[in-house]
């Protein structure tokens, strides 16, 4: 078990991240900082999601005494990166690509103490049934998705109705992979 010894930091505005600390029984602040996503063209699926969560974790510099958390979470079908919808059009079309398919989340994730990093990341194989126009507009109009990679909560309609199983883990998908988290920070 985790026993934490040090203030923690999330760095992360997602309401998501927060339950799942809460959940994990972490005590915790939030703290942002203005962060460029960019990342190198080269880069595969899991190498850009460490990639960001560790751009993330470098704009809090030394943070003596406490740990700070950052994470990443991207979408990738057939190799391709699916972020978040630049607007209803954008969503439709993730969604659309997604329906009978099989999809991958890749969570990356920076855990800093003082001037020491260690990042990690997870994948989860995702499982969608084909839907028809009709559901992926009833699923923007009410669940705006506009906020998560890929367009789509596992937490929400689209996990339970649309998506048929996963192969990983669970709370990856919702965008922190706790199971790993907690193991990681033992050792951290």
């Amino acid at each position: 078990m985790y026993q934490q010894q040090f203030p923690i930091i999330l760095a992360s505005k997602s309401p998501r991240r927060h339950e799942l600390l809460k959940l994990m029984g972490l005590n915790f602040t939030i703290e942002l900082k203005d962060v460029d996503e960019s990342y190198p063209d080269d880069l595969n699926p899991s190498e850009i999601a460490v990639y960001v969560a560790e751009q993330k974790a470098k704009a809090f510099g030394n943070v003596p005494g406490k740990i700070v958390i950052t994470a990443d979470t991207i979408v990738a079908l057939n190799g391709q990166i699916l972020g978040k919808p630049n607007n209803r059009g954008h969503a439709y079309e993730m969604l659309k690509s997604l329906s009978g398919h099989k999809h991958e989340v890749y969570t990356g994730v920076a855990l800093v103490k003082d001037d020491k990093m260690h990042s990690f990341y997870e994948v989860t194989e995702v499982f969608c049934k084909e839907v028809t126009d009709a559901e992926i507009d009833f699923y923007i109009d009410n669940f705006k998705p506009f906020d998560k990679a890929g367009s789509y909560g596992i937490q929400d309609y689209w996990g339970l109705v649309v998506v048929k199983r996963i192969h990983g883990s669970y709370t990856n998908v919702m965008g922190l992979p706790t199971e790993k988290l907690h193991e990681e920070l033992k050792r951290f």
